[in-house]
């Protein structure tokens, strides 16, 4: 269950890190971004008010860190830091959202990798570990994850971790300038009673 000692947190297995977002990050952020723009702009979030505007990076912080003390989200960035390093690299973010308690136990989940480093397991990795994180130590009980049907990328790393099709949502979320249909997948903690990590890492076999 969340508590005041809850966030911040990091979590880690081998060298993927995922920690929390910070202000001081925007340079590195900012960077990867600007270097993913082709990349991440067919799947990108976008404002339906026509005179509406996205977040700068300070706000969407702001917010961020704001939801995960109110226990409503987890603003994560993907890192990788070799072993003995004390330098980590950006390659991605990881937002768990919409956290609802009470009977509904639930919350949804987002992500994305940088494109030099997609295909290497770093996608499904962060998501089975922030999947656990919220079912073994926040007592959640269903996570989410809607996806643009046309992002095969996407639709890979939820097919790699058996998340269970749930159906076309038809437009969903405004992407892109649009409304967009989605496809949402999801577990329940009974689904993987020995957690997600283990199982996937298993699968890949040395590497």
């Amino acid at each position: 269950m969340w508590s005041a000692t809850s966030w911040p947190v990091n979590l880690r297995t081998g060298s993927l890190v995922l920690r929390p977002i910070r202000h001081r990050d925007k340079a590195a952020w900012t960077a990867l971004r600007q270097r993913n723009a082709s990349w991440l702009a067919p799947w990108e979030a976008s404002n339906p008010d026509p005179e509406g505007f996205l977040p700068t990076y300070h706000q969407m912080v702001r917010s961020l860190t704001s939801q995960a003390r109110a226990g409503v989200a987890l603003p994560f960035l993907i890192t990788e830091q070799q072993p003995g390093s004390r330098d980590a690299r950006l390659v991605g973010q990881l937002t768990v959202s919409g956290i609802t308690w009470g009977s509904a136990m639930t919350a949804t989940l987002g992500y994305w990798v940088d494109a030099e480093r997609a295909g290497r397991g770093i996608a499904p990795t962060a998501v089975a570990l922030a999947t656990d994180y919220c079912f073994r130590d926040l007592g959640l009980h269903r996570m989410e994850i809607n996806i643009r049907p046309e992002n095969r990328a996407s639709l890979r790393v939820v097919e790699k971790l058996h998340f269970r099709d749930e159906g076309l949502r038809p437009r969903f979320l405004h992407i892109a300038g649009q409304w967009a249909d989605h496809r949402s997948f999801a577990l329940t903690a009974e689904d993987v009673p020995r957690g997600l990590l283990g199982p996937w890492l298993e699968s890949r076999g040395p590497h």
